[in-house]
């Protein structure tokens, strides 16, 4: 039987312990995480906490809402067990009909088929294999970004400066992006608690005068090293900042059963240069459906 429980009443430990042991968990899910990200949230639940599926809402003049908030790519139904379509269905079909309107981003690992189904595309790499493997497996583009690298010599370099990241961004994207304050806010908070939970690497590369050039948040966990800010200046740009910090995560995290998570995308340019690691298109699900008020 599926239940839906408010945030109030949830059972941490038992939902965290379920994503734990879910082959298709994702840190997004996690209680400590969707608690710093989302405006409410509340979980539906299969029996004793043998599947669960939390729901991010919202509420704007009177309707509410399952909706994505910033800062989280894939969530859905996770389980230990197989999870399947219809399983999938039954957890939909259990969403609360106060909620007017859905959109959910379900996770690669539940699958589903229908009109109100779009499918995504996210980039992964396995990391099982040595650097010098997965180092064969760039494209010829990426190798010669390396060599170039190794002769322009930018550090990368590990920090929990934060701040200065986002502030780059901030400077960078003015009125060109839809980020809102409140989120930039929430996204410097998240880090900070992660930080101090070893969730997140936070990652720069400076020029030899200590000049910023850009820098990435990568997420931690047991399953996955998941991509989810990076911003780069002009000079960056101009130096492939980013493919130096990229490889040195894949560097550092090689012959480990890890999967790094690129988190998309849809953007031919951007798919291009997560494909020249070597990355593989892992598909997911966007669910949406307008209820009839």
């Amino acid at each position: 039987m599926i239940k839906y429980i408010k945030r109030a009443d949830l059972d941490a430990a038992k939902y965290n312990a379920c994503l734990d042991n879910s082959p298709n968990s994702r840190i997004y899910a996690y209680s400590w995480y969707l608690d710093l990200v989302a405006t409410n949230w509340d979980v539906l639940i299969l029996n004793d906490y043998k599947a669960v599926m939390p729901l991010p809402w919202q509420q704007k003049y009177f309707i509410k809402y399952v909706y994505k908030p910033c800062w989280v790519q894939q969530l859905g139904v996770f389980s230990p067990n197989i999870i399947d379509e219809k399983l999938v269905r039954a957890f939909i079909s259990s969403i609360p009909r106060k909620f007017k309107k859905i959109s959910i981003q379900l996770n690669s690992g539940n699958p589903i088929s229908g009109n109100e189904i779009t499918e995504k595309v996210n980039y992964i790499l396995p990391l099982d294999k040595s650097y010098e493997e997965l180092f064969d497996g760039y494209k010829s583009v990426r190798r010669r970004n390396k060599r170039l690298s190794i002769k322009n010599k930018p550090q990368v370099i590990r920090t929990e400066n934060a701040v200065e990241l986002i502030k780059l961004f901030k400077t960078l994207k003015k009125n060109k992006v839809s980020t809102e304050e409140k989120d930039y806010l929430k996204l410097e908070q998240l880090i900070h608690f992660l930080i101090e939970k070893n969730k997140v690497d936070v990652i720069k590369a400076i020029d030899k005068n200590g000049e910023l050039l850009g820098g990435a948040f990568f997420l931690k966990d047991t399953k996955r090293i998941t991509y989810l800010f990076s911003v780069v200046s002009k000079k960056g740009r101009e130096q492939n900042t980013m493919s130096d910090i990229i490889d040195s995560v894949i560097e550092k995290s090689a012959n480990k059963m890890l999967t790094l998570d690129f988190e998309g995308s849809m953007i031919s340019g951007i798919a291009f240069f997560f494909k020249s690691f070597g990355a593989l298109n892992e598909g997911y699900y966007l669910f949406q459906k307008r209820k009839i008020i």
